[in-house]
């Protein structure tokens, strides 16, 4: 996707289906909702804003598959410096998938499963 052909509304819209994952730092499931609602409301109007909430949406339920393995890997003590070490890695990646976005360039997660396509 070309950046001049992504208007300032899409390129807001991508950005907030990145950055409403963030909300699940303070409200359980919220990082899956969020993007999930983006994309259901406003992927269907607009290609780029359905490219960057869909992105989001599997690096969400990616890193809560992660974050339950951690739960488990909890009993032999490891799951606590996990959980911590991947909260951090998720809001590094949503912040820098925002930025991305903000300049209408799309932005591809690494180590995300693609389960939604």
């Amino acid at each position: 996707m070309d950046v001049q052909q992504v208007s300032a509304t899409e390129t807001n819209w991508g950005v907030l289906a990145h950055l409403s994952a963030l909300l699940g730092l303070v409200i359980p499931f919220a990082a899956i909702l969020g993007p999930l609602v983006v994309w259901l409301t406003k992927g269907k109007e607009m290609a780029f804003v359905e490219v960057e909430a869909r992105e989001a949406l599997n690096f969400q339920i990616t890193m809560a598959l992660a974050f339950l393995v951690a739960c488990v890997l909890m009993w032999v003590l490891i799951g606590f410096l996990l959980i911590g070490l991947l909260a951090v890695f998720d809001v590094i990646l949503v912040v820098l998938a925002a930025v991305s976005a903000s300049k209408g360039q799309p932005y591809r997660y690494p180590f995300s499963l693609r389960l939604i396509k």
